[in-house]
């Protein structure tokens, strides 16, 4: 899910990546810089786990269910905490699940889709999932995810009556999904962030030229528009919003993609930036301030889940 919190927020999340850049003790390896943005190695998961979903809330990031290394399905919930550079544990779903999605809205953190079209929303206080209500779809194989007004929008994927480019929103405030008009390109396994107020969808398959598909979405007008094709079509990615620019990072099929490509909307242009340090599909990346979080994902096409975590952090000023 595509989220862009206060960088300094709650708990000074950026302290301990700022520290790590300051250091000059890191292990070769650690860090890969570029123009526009540098990879940092984080503090792994506690658990291996692929097709996740991730959000962040209060300035931490939720890892939420997925495949295990034995391609079961998790219920499990891990907590990072970029101010320390360490993990927790919090209170798993009331489902195992894989390929689902997850957001932050309204203050709230939310899980939904995978498996099943049950919604879930988390009290930190109980530390306890319960259910809210259920999309029409059940939205698997990995939607594309964003929020726009503290609504959750949530596109394409897999699941019983699905063509693939199905698109629904939620409402908080009044508990309700609702369907939108779908996609011109249906897709799973893709990715999506909030831009501008507008919903935009990149990458994934199921259906020809899906892997390097870009279409936006418009609440205001109601339609969706085809955009600049991603240079590198693939699926399984995953993505994060940073002033103003979508960035897509990894992937799988035709083979495993260490690829990461950012799209300016301003000139509908992409670029690619470093590569990530260890290629992954499976993934799903979450925002705090300036930089993207991707924990876990695969690191071989289909099972291979592994624990690896890192970062991206976009430089200050970036420009084409």
């Amino acid at each position: 899910m595509i989220r862009d919190p206060d960088w300094m927020g709650r708990g000074r999340p950026g302290f301990f990546l700022c520290a790590l850049l300051l250091s000059t003790s890191l292990p070769a390896g650690a860090l890969q810089t570029g123009n526009r943005g540098t990879w940092v190695a984080l503090a792994p998961m506690p658990s291996a786990r692929q097709e996740i979903s991730s959000a962040a809330l209060d300035g931490k990031i939720y890892v939420i269910a997925g495949y295990d290394r034995f391609g079961a399905s998790t219920n499990t919930v891990e907590v990072y905490d970029p101010a320390t550079n360490t993990w927790s544990v919090a209170g798993p779903l009331p489902i195992a699940t894989n390929h689902n999605g997850a957001a932050e809205a309204a203050g709230k953190l939310y899980a939904f889709g995978g498996t099943s079209n049950r919604t879930f929303v988390y009290n930190p206080l109980q530390n306890t999932w319960s259910d809210v209500a259920s999309m029409r779809f059940n939205h698997g194989g990995t939607p594309a995810v964003a929020v726009i007004d503290d609504r959750i929008y949530v596109a394409g994927g897999t699941g019983p009556g699905m063509v693939g480019n199905e698109v629904e929103v939620y409402d908080p405030v009044s508990n309700t999904w609702t369907m939108l008009p779908s996609m011109g390109v249906p897709r799973n396994h893709t990715a999506g962030g909030a831009i501008g107020g507008r919903f935009y969808v990149a990458s994934g398959r199921g259906s020809p030229n899906a892997t390097s598909a870009l279409e936006v979405y418009d609440p205001q007008t109601r339609q969706w528009t085809r955009l600049a094709s991603m240079p590198t079509g693939r699926s399984g990615v995953g993505a994060g919003v940073v002033q103003g620019e979508f960035y897509v990072v990894g992937g799988e099929l035709p083979r495993l993609f260490n690829e990461v490509e950012v799209y300016n909307p301003a000139g509908n242009t992409w670029q690619a930036l470093p590569p990530m340090p260890v290629p992954r599909h499976g993934l799903f990346g979450s925002v705090i301030g300036n930089t993207i979080y991707f924990p876990g994902g695969a690191t071989a096409q289909g099972f291979g889940a592994t624990n690896h975590h890192d970062g991206f952090i976009i430089s200050a000023d970036p420009s084409f």
